[in-house]
């Protein structure tokens, strides 16, 4: 059971929406090589946290980390928060 929390994947994103209670949207962004052509291209992802402190504000640059389901869209948690909105 131990094995399963350590290969647990994070990734880090910005907090595009609040407005929910203890979730938060956070928009990751990743740099992918076009098989093709060459050119590096952004590729953004959307993703459901669960925030249950509500500590997370629009604009925050946040750690998330997978987890079990915790409703249809969330399969996320909020694991730190980086740096705040100015």
């Amino acid at each position: 059971m131990k094995d399963q929390k350590r290969n647990r994947k994070t990734r880090i994103g910005v907090v595009v929406s609040d407005r929910m209670d203890k979730s938060v949207v956070v928009m990751t962004e990743r740099i992918v090589r076009h098989k093709l052509y060459g050119k590096y291209i952004r590729k953004r992802g959307k993703f459901m946290a669960h925030d249950p402190e509500n500590s997370c504000a629009k604009g925050d640059r946040i750690l998330i980390e997978e987890c079990r389901p915790l409703s249809r869209r969330k399969r996320w948690r909020v694991r730190e928060i980086i740096e705040r909105a100015s």
